[in-house]
């Protein structure tokens, strides 16, 4: 077999162990999902008619729905961040990666597997969610094509933020700090369009929702499920991916070779 065949392999066995983890402990890799589904229920119901007031068209709870159920779906992807950044750092304390040391298998499979199966588990919890925004009413007016394409950005964002994650769980040295590392990652949505339109910020803030990668990731998922403009923040999203994939790839190979090397 080739190098790549031998590479690919490796890197599903890797994907297995991670998945049967997951399946092993289904609170820890469905938890990501838990706090965007709870801030979906406060957020519309607590808040939903007084921030949908301020909102073009009818207002009221359901229009705030429909504009925060994508912000949401971003949340819930940035949430997968503490879980990737946990399970690279405990392979990396507690002394599995020695074993595998010894064993003749492809080095990059190891974080291939662990990028991969964060973003199989990040897309489960999404699924659920959707299921509870659709419960509530949320109703998404994409056809098949919208809905791929909106499949293909979530992935495309999950598998960007699952390589700067894993760079994070390298780099801690304990399963306390890489549960803290990534809290930037998981707050960023928070300060972009997920809840309320930037616009609506004071000046400083705005700035910053506007320029930062969450926002137009959201305006754009946004766009797609309920027709709203995307203007050119689709290709903006597109670029932040690739920068953030890159800058994690890069980051988290030199991080992981440096330390098998020891």
């Amino acid at each position: 077999m080739s190098t790549l065949t031998y590479a690919v392999n490796d890197s599903m066995t890797m994907l297995r162990r991670n998945i049967k983890h997951a399946l092993r402990y289904p609170a820890v890799s469905l938890g990501p999902a838990m706090m965007p589904i709870l801030m979906l229920l406060l957020f519309v119901y607590a808040f939903g008619d007084s921030i949908g007031a301020g909102l073009p068209g009818s207002g009221g709870r359901d229009a705030y729905l429909e504009y925060l159920t994508p912000g949401v779906i971003i949340m819930g992807v940035a949430a997968g961040a503490m879980s990737t950044s946990i399970a690279v750092c405990q392979d990396m304390t507690e002394g599995i990666i020695n074993r595998f040391r010894t064993m003749n298998i492809t080095r990059s499979s190891f974080m291939t597997g662990h990028v991969i199966g964060s973003v199989i588990t990040t897309v489960v919890s999404l699924v659920l969610v959707v299921g509870v925004a659709l419960a509530l009413g949320f109703r998404p007016d994409a056809n098949p094509l919208e809905w791929l394409a909106a499949a293909g950005l979530t992935a495309a964002i999950a598998f960007a933020v699952a390589w700067l994650s894993a760079a994070l769980g390298l780099i801690s040295k304990t399963v306390e700090s890489a549960s803290n590392k990534p809290l930037l990652i998981q707050f960023l949505p928070f300060l972009g369009s997920a809840f309320v339109p930037a616009g609506s910020m004071a000046p400083g803030l705005r700035w910053f929702a506007e320029y930062q990668p969450f926002t137009p990731m959201t305006e754009t998922l946004r766009g797609l499920l309920t027709g709203s403009e995307i203007g050119n923040s689709g290709w903006i999203s597109l670029a932040w991916c690739a920068g953030i994939t890159l800058i994690g790839y890069v980051w988290s190979r030199s991080l992981f070779n440096s330390s098998t090397k020891r």
